[in-house]
């Protein structure tokens, strides 16, 4: 009875992702409990809803309680977004959306890196990661400090969901759901939940209402991206991430330029197999259980341009900056100077999306101004 406990609580520095053997023990039972009540709509998504939540718990540990206030948020908000018919009400609903998402992304992501940014522009003698350490102690008497701050696991992405969700709800470009377990299904829906794809509410919570469809074509389908997922993380990216890209990063200064520029490509080559192989399985798995993901990749490193390969590279990412970020801010409507300034804060928040250091700001300008 322990061990099985053990098994089922959260282990630090054990990940539940889809290169664990548990992971796919629980995804056989996932298979299996589906096989026995797919045709009734409700168990199924309420089976699938807390099977997500599970993994999310396996996951993350006791983070997933984030994942369960955002639910709670936006699944509110977008009932008041369609009952209040007043623009200042639904704005402040969108407002309130906006601040909790952004709120939690910011704190665990970023908490560090605008403290540190800070203690480096004021040079201050007590810096302010300190001053945050003081004053929790003094209100609340605990010894936190910013560098204690943990980064939960899939926060980038279902904070995403559900940002997409209000706005679209706000836009009148979606109905809001009237299910909170059919919407805590759509932010948790575990494949995808972890790392991405970013799923939209209007291409996802239709297909909860349609029967269970999988034909044979489909599932042979799904088990050659799972297959070739798999290939492409454990084979070929941490294979090249071990025994060439790990050597040359640390010293660079024993090999040669060749070798040098061969850890280069081999790095590209690692982040595309290792990002790319997930978005695979996770594709594969949701289709498995009838549900259809959209496509986060196509051939990105066959793009002729910056802009191509933006259009083949994390496809939902793009696709989510451009119409919520990008296009809102007048995209390329109001002159030269500001699509350009619209495009330099588009890739910058793209780069700090993908972590919280200069290197990734640095990035995103250079993309910005590509």
């Amino acid at each position: 009875m322990e061990e099985l406990l053990q098994i089922l609580d959260y282990q630090q520095g054990e990940p539940f992702m889809f290169t664990s053997a548990l992971f796919w023990v629980f995804f056989g039972v996932v298979l299996l409990g589906h096989a026995l009540i797919y045709r009734h709509r409700l168990l199924r998504t309420g089976f699938l809803f807390l099977v997500s939540l599970f993994f999310y718990f396996k996951a993350g540990g006791y983070f997933f309680f984030l994942l369960v206030i955002s639910t709670v948020v936006d699944y509110f908000i977008g009932l008041g977004l369609e009952h209040f018919t007043k623009h200042w009400k639904r704005k402040l609903l969108l407002i309130i959306s906006l601040s909790v998402n952004l709120g939690m992304l910011g704190y665990f992501k970023y908490a560090w890196f605008i403290a540190d940014v800070w203690s480096d522009i004021f040079n201050q003698s007590v810096e302010m990661k300190d001053w945050l350490a003081i004053f929790s102690n003094a209100v609340f008497g605990s010894n936190f400090s910013v560098d204690d701050i943990i980064l939960p696991v899939g926060i980038s992405f279902f904070t995403f969901q559900t940002i997409s969700y209000s706005m679209d709800v706000y836009r009148r470009q979606l109905a809001p759901v009237h299910n909170i377990v059919d919407f805590g299904f759509y932010v948790s829906f575990f494949p995808q939940l972890v790392a991405g794809p970013i799923v939209r509410a209007r291409e996802f919570v239709p297909q909860l209402y349609r029967p269970f469809v999988l034909t044979e074509k489909q599932a042979w389908h799904a088990s050659f991206l799972i297959i070739s997922g798999l290939l492409k993380k454990i084979v070929f990216s941490d294979y090249i991430a071990v025994n060439l890209v790990d050597r040359v990063f640390e010293s660079p200064f024993l090999y040669s330029g060749f070798e040098i520029l061969s850890g280069i490509y081999g790095y590209t080559l690692q982040i595309y197999c290792d990002f790319s192989g997930y978005t695979d399985v996770a594709i594969g798995l949701a289709l498995l259980l009838g549900f259809r993901l959209p496509l986060n990749f196509n051939s990105p490193y066959k793009a002729l341009s910056i802009t191509e390969f933006w259009h083949r590279w994390h496809i939902s990412l793009s696709s989510w900056l451009r119409d919520y970020l990008y296009i809102p801010l007048g995209g390329n409507r109001k002159g030269s100077f500001r699509t350009h300034l619209n495009l330099m804060i588009t890739m910058t928040l793209g780069g700090l999306w993908h972590g919280a250091s200069w290197r990734f700001v640095l990035w995103g300008i250079w993309h910005g101004n590509r």
